[in-house]
């Protein structure tokens, strides 16, 4: 299932060119709310989603605990500076940590450095997360909405919230670009006169793969795979799969286990120890983002290996890796889990993620138009 599911991803986001990096960037940097509109739209599809089924496994959330399953962790100091963290890596970066995957799957020689240093953060981020948890993140709460505004308030409160966002990103587009119209590339191929039986059937089966898809569209098909995916297991998140991955590493080339406090008691992407094989959920799920990927950028002719001309551009790619690692470390999630996956499960520590990545983007702009 999860392999299915990451290469519906993959294919979806490669297609669209979804990614979280660009709309934060681009809405700071140019004032473009192309791919914004696409996760907010998402994230209004997947909250109405993910209320119907939360109240389903837990009808009066006054006498019952949250969903084991949804994104809900502790909210506080931690997650604003986790969110920022995350915010400054990806700009540096050029992609978070799904944006990365699927560009994996493209050819970017740079996106391969990305992960990499995502993985010496997360390595970084667990040999300190024990102070974390000791000092700060134990002593915040969980804050679940609908135990506060009931399912129907909670909804009315995000889907209100969401809106308001997307009312003031297209205010500040038509002002930053008044008088001139931002042009939407899409590619569009001829396809060869075929004859035959089998080449027509190909031929439609290419169609999707001919024209780039509309961010909106791309952010409706992630917000019903991630209401699938919550309906029998638990939703989108990359992050503590690849935590397992810089673990395992650590541990071949010599570093001690690490017992990490609190992690029990947490969701979203909490990495989880598995005994004697690396074939996980998450494993598959995170590959076949690749997969998926690869395939539609062959299919589509966009597929090609890209290596960066200057040195410099791995150097960023490293460094951005590895504060967005950290970030997504202590958030215990990226823009996928901590948010994409958060603000549906109507908790609190999305929002309070999001605020963070918008922080963090923001900086990182500055960084980049300093230092370009």
């Amino acid at each position: 299932v999860y392999w299915i599911a990451g290469i519906a991803f993959g294919v979806t986001v490669q297609r669209s060119r979804f990614c979280f990096t660009s709309a934060f960037r681009d809405y700071f940097l140019l004032g473009q709310t192309r791919i914004l509109k696409g996760i907010l739209v998402g994230l209004v599809v997947a909250s109405v989603g993910f209320a119907m089924i939360m109240s389903t496994v837990v009808p009066n959330p006054d006498f019952g605990s949250p969903p084991s399953d949804a994104n809900l962790l502790p909210v506080g100091l931690s997650t604003i500076l986790a969110g920022s963290l995350f915010g400054v890596g990806m700009v540096l970066a050029g992609g978070c940590v799904s944006g990365s995957l699927y560009r994996m799957g493209e050819g970017y020689v740079a996106s391969w450095v990305v992960i990499l240093g995502v993985m010496v953060g997360l390595f970084f981020l667990n040999n300190t997360w024990n102070w974390w948890w000791d000092n700060l993140i134990s002593t915040e709460s969980n804050i679940w909405l609908p135990e506060y505004l009931s399912y129907s308030g909670s909804i009315l409160v995000t889907l209100i919230s969401i809106l308001f966002i997307l009312y003031l990103a297209v205010r500040k587009e038509r002002k930053v670009n008044a008088g001139f119209v931002m042009p939407v590339i899409t590619k569009k191929f001829s396809e060869p006169h075929i004859t035959s039986t089998l080449g027509e059937i190909f031929s439609y089966f290419k169609k999707p793969f001919n024209t780039e898809w509309n961010p909106i569209l791309a952010g409706v098909i992630l917000a019903f795979i991630n209401i699938l995916l919550f309906i029998k297991f638990h939703p989108f998140g990359v992050v503590g799969e690849i935590s397992r991955w810089s673990t395992d590493i650590s541990q071949v080339i010599g570093f001690p286990e690490l017992e990490l406090r609190g992690l029990e008691g947490l969701g979203a992407c909490v990495m989880i120890v598995t005994e004697g094989s690396w074939f996980t959920e998450g494993f598959f799920f995170n590959v076949g983002i690749i997969a998926g990927s690869a395939a539609s950028s062959i299919l589509s002719r966009e597929f090609k290996v890209r290596i960066p001309k200057s040195p410099r551009r791995y150097i960023q790619s490293l460094i951005g890796g590895t504060i967005m690692g950290y970030g997504a470390g202590l958030g215990v999630g990226c823009t996928l889990g901590a948010f994409f996956s958060a603000i549906p499960s109507l908790a609190l520590n999305g929002w309070v993620y999001g605020a963070g990545l918008c922080v963090g983007a923001y900086l990182g702009v500055q960084i980049i138009k300093r230092f370009p």
